[in-house]
């Protein structure tokens, strides 16, 4: 399983890096560096903790639509990042669905809110719900489901394979979490600035027309997942028919911002070449 792409993460500045590109039939395409260093998520936590949320609504535990957070916002706003929450505090500073603030104190109050309806804590429902059945046995969830997971590359390899074939939600879910709630609202995403709209989905955050962005030029506007503090990301193109999954141990800075979208055209025009 050899993709040329994907050894460019030897040239970037870090001590340890790993990746790897995962099919839309569950095939790997290419991996590249250790299968089994744990390294820890950031916000990439934040499309597992969401998968587990999901889980949770197609189970009636709980309902997108029920009341969820500060007042007037819902299950769904804690997802979309459109609960009016600030970003790192449980403070109100918009009211809800009128901007995009994207806000870890936002599903920190979606893990709460789960825990309560559920009797079980968020973290032993995302390890019986996602991580277990999907085989995740390294991966765990010890703090904020904001940003407190820690995982492998060869962990998140099945978490690319069931965000593109889910066996665990039905793809009617799944599509509609990956699609755009909340059109049209504007906001910053962090470490990229204004973006205008700055879409997301349900806890995933949908690629569309955004300039600068962290994943390529090459990538389709319906490219959606996630990057983290910590220099991680995960990313599924439907289009290119890929996922892939890169992570490191040096925070997310200038470099990761030059880095990132370089290697992901790279990935991609590897795969349309290899499809001829």
């Amino acid at each position: 399983m050899h993709m040329q792409s994907l050894a460019l993460i030897e040239q970037w500045p870090v001590p340890t890096a790993a990746a790897a590109v995962v099919l839309a039939d569950g095939s790997v395409a290419g991996t590249h560096g250790p299968d089994d260093h744990r390294f820890p998520l950031a916000s990439v936590t934040k499309p597992l903790a969401a998968y587990a949320a999901l889980l949770a609504v197609e189970e009636g535990a709980v309902e997108l639509d029920e009341p969820a957070g500060p007042e007037g916002s819902t299950f769904r706003h804690l997802l979309a990042h459109t609960s009016g929450l600030a970003f790192d505090e449980d403070r109100v500073t918009s009211p809800p669905g009128e901007r995009r603030l994207y806000s870890n104190a936002g599903f920190e109050r979606l893990g709460d809110h789960l825990a309560a309806a559920t009797g079980i804590p968020f973290a032993d429902y995302l390890r019986e719900g996602v991580l277990d059945p999907l085989g995740m046995t390294a991966t765990t969830l010890d703090g904020s489901p904001a940003r407190d997971a820690v995982s492998t590359l060869a962990d998140l390899r099945q978490f690319a394979a069931e965000l593109q074939a889910p066996r665990l939600l039905s793809a009617r879910t799944l599509t509609d979490a990956t699609g755009v709630h909340f059109p049209g609202l504007s906001g910053v995403l962090p470490g990229f600035g204004h973006q205008k709209p700055n879409d997301w989905g349900l806890g995933f955050e949908i690629r569309g027309g955004k300039a600068p962005h962290w994943t390529g030029e090459r990538s389709s506007t319906r490219t959606f997942g996630h990057f983290g503090q910590s220099g991680t990301f995960l990313w599924v193109d439907p289009e290119a028919g890929a996922a892939c999954v890169a992570l490191t141990d040096r925070a997310f800075g200038p470099w990761a911002a030059e880095a990132w979208p370089a290697f992901t055209d790279s990935v991609l025009a590897e795969l349309a070449r290899a499809r001829g």
